[in-house]
């Protein structure tokens, strides 16, 4: 199977390891590529900093971690653990809990940006890029102005999803999509990475009430998006026909849930309720414990340990709830999602398939 977008083997572009600690320096290779985008959680413990979801990027540079579940400033040379170097096929780590602590179960998810980031003047704020036109990916830095402004994010193609982080402070993690923002009526709607909230911010003045274009991404003068002298990353995803999705269904509140079509068998899912508070950001994968009946849970807002309940089934085209639980499947509820592909599927019919 080809695609004129070169895009009919995902994982040169997107992939998943997992392992088993030892509490050593160690290089971590067969990824398959240089990542630019490192996202690591430790599976089997949780509850403490050291055990919570750690970030990291080429762009940013190694030693710098940013945590998903929290709105803390970005750690340089974090104690626990940290990337100390990105090379051709993985990473490298310092010991330590937070990548590498001794009998501990891993997992990260990693993406191909485009490696040394060049200068973007596209919007009224010169960026800093690392762009992969072809999977639709990059990654941006700035400095905030404290106003009105658009950001370069070198894709060509308009972001379906933002998500950003103010670097040196502690605002929280901010997420466009793109998809729901459109179903609203409202681009200045948000979501809240390290938070529970639904969707948040009518006529805020975090993202401006226009929508994202191929060249740029817009703020607003809001303190969590462009505080003026403030350092920020942005992470862009375009979405890729075979490769990625970003959407979102409204649940049924049946264990025969809602089928959400993608193009592709997920490697990669993570779901949150836009309409519902108090409902967390759910997570599964492909390797972590093998298919469906063993999605295991996640939470990118949580330092938890892995869940094993399997609130989910895959199949090659998309996928399913199997649970009423409010965080995939309550009836009427709006849910986002972002989706990226182990394997490309093309059936235009738009029903569950269980090829694998």
């Amino acid at each position: 199977m080809s695609y004129t977008n070169g895009l009919d083997d995902p994982t040169i572009f997107f992939n998943i390891l997992t392992y088993t600690g030892d509490d050593s320096a160690k290089a971590f290779t067969g990824v398959g590529f240089a990542p630019d985008f490192n996202w690591t959680k430790v599976r089997s413990n949780g509850g403490s900093d050291q055990f919570t979801h750690q970030l990291a990027d080429s762009v940013r540079g190694t030693g710098k971690t940013l945590w998903s579940s929290e709105n803390d400033a970005e750690s340089s040379n974090y104690s626990n653990g940290y990337i100390n170097a990105f090379g051709s096929d993985g990473y490298t780590v310092t010991a330590g809990d937070s990548y590498n602590g001794v009998g501990r179960t891993y997992v990260s998810w990693n993406w191909k940006a485009g490696g040394s980031a060049s200068s973007n003047s596209n919007g009224s704020i010169t960026s800093s890029v690392s762009a992969n036109t072809t999977a639709g990916f990059s990654i941006v830095s700035y400095t905030g102005t404290g106003s009105n402004a658009t950001i370069g994010h070198g894709l060509g193609s308009a972001p379906q999803v933002v998500l950003l982080k103010e670097r040196n402070g502690t605002n929280n993690w901010l997420m466009s999509h793109q998809p729901l923002s459109a179903s609203l009526g409202d681009y200045t709607r948000f979501m809240t990475l390290n938070s529970t909230a639904a969707v948040s911010g009518a006529g805020n003045i975090v993202f401006q009430g226009s929508a994202f274009t191929s060249s740029v991404f817009n703020v607003g003068a809001s303190a969590a998006s462009n505080g003026s002298s403030q350092t920020f990353i942005a992470y862009c995803f375009a979405e890729k026909k075979g490769y990625s999705k970003f959407g979102s269904y409204v649940g049924n509140g049946n264990s025969d849930g809602t089928f959400v079509y993608t193009g592709f068998r997920p490697a990669f899912l993570m779901i949150k309720n836009a309409s519902t508070g108090s409902t967390y950001w759910t997570i599964c994968d492909s390797k972590r414990d093998g298919f469906n009946d063993n999605n295991h849970r996640l939470f990118a807002n949580l330092s938890d340990a892995e869940s094993t309940s399997n609130p989910w089934v895959m199949y090659s085209n998309g996928f399913k709830m199997t649970t009423t639980g409010s965080y995939v499947n309550s009836s009427g509820d709006t849910y986002i999602y972002m989706a990226f592909a182990e394997q490309p599927f093309v059936n235009s019919s738009g029903v569950p398939n269980n090829a694998r």
